[in-house]
């Protein structure tokens, strides 16, 4: 209605295969742009972030038309994440 909002907050963690200590350093910052870029061009709001050597942690209000699985599951993140991370999907 016009007198109502929504506020969907998600904490959502990011962790490579296995949790091995990969996100560190220059690899850190990549991870980082590259998941700021794409909330910014999903709409995707950043409250609060974290970068730890073997996960990222993140708070994020998603949009309420787009699901939390259509956020993480974006093609985009799975594939840049591989490849800056060396892995295969």
């Amino acid at each position: 209605t016009a007198h109502s909002s929504d506020r969907c907050e998600y904490h959502i963690v990011f962790a490579p295969k296995h949790r091995r200590k990969i996100v560190y350093k220059d690899l850190r910052r990549d991870v980082i742009e590259i998941i700021r870029k794409l909330c910014r061009k999903m709409k995707v709001e950043i409250i609060e972030g974290e970068a730890y050597p073997e996960h990222i942690l993140l708070l994020a209000s998603i949009p309420p038309y787009m699901s939390v699985a259509q956020f993480v599951g974006t093609p985009r993140v799975k594939v840049r994440s591989c490849y800056l991370t060396g892995t295969q999907i």
